[in-house]
């Protein structure tokens, strides 16, 4: 196996533990919807890669430094620290930022290594479109219908003692 093809490899694996622990992430706080919904763009980058394409680079760069950076910020915000994001994080999504951080550490620094004999505007069209298109699925999954799953219906109030624990954290 190539050089090329086992990087391009590693970063189409990188993007699929990305996207697996997002579902999982989706699976815990009942948004597995809105968890396929960001994804999207990676796929684009997962199945480049297994077509050994010189532009996997360029489809998940983007997107591996978008999810650290919000990564980086929920890791700010359960240490206190300054963040533009607020929410509440089970023990199961703190884990699971660890692993898409971890993920998106290792496909950015391979990305950043690679060599690719692949022109500047094409490299370049291909990043922001992909940078677009993944703050735009980003967008549309805190939409009403997409941010929740039809399914789910919290347990009433009085039922709250039973919930597992979570961590609230607020701006």
């Amino acid at each position: 196996m190539s050089d090329d093809r086992r990087n391009h490899l590693v970063l189409a694996y990188c993007a699929v533990a990305v996207i697996a622990s997002l579902y999982a992430v989706g699976i815990e706080s009942h948004g597995i919807i809105r968890h396929i919904v960001q994804t999207a763009p990676l796929w684009i980058g997962v199945w480049l890669g297994w077509r050994n394409s010189q532009l996997t680079k360029w489809a998940l760069l983007p997107c591996f430094v978008l999810w650290l950076v919000l990564m980086v910020n929920i890791w700010l915000l359960l240490l206190g620290l300054p963040h533009f994001l607020s929410g509440d994080f089970t023990p199961i999504e703190i884990v699971l930022t660890v692993l898409i951080g971890i993920a998106c550490i290792i496909g950015a620094v391979r990305g950043f290594r690679e060599r690719t004999s692949v022109p500047f505007s094409r490299a370049f069209l291909v990043t922001v479109g992909v940078l677009f298109l993944q703050l735009l699925c980003l967008r549309v999954s805190f939409l009403p219908r997409v941010s929740r799953d039809p399914w789910y219906h919290p347990a009433p109030r009085h039922a709250a003692v039973l919930r597992p624990l979570a961590i609230r954290l607020t701006v």
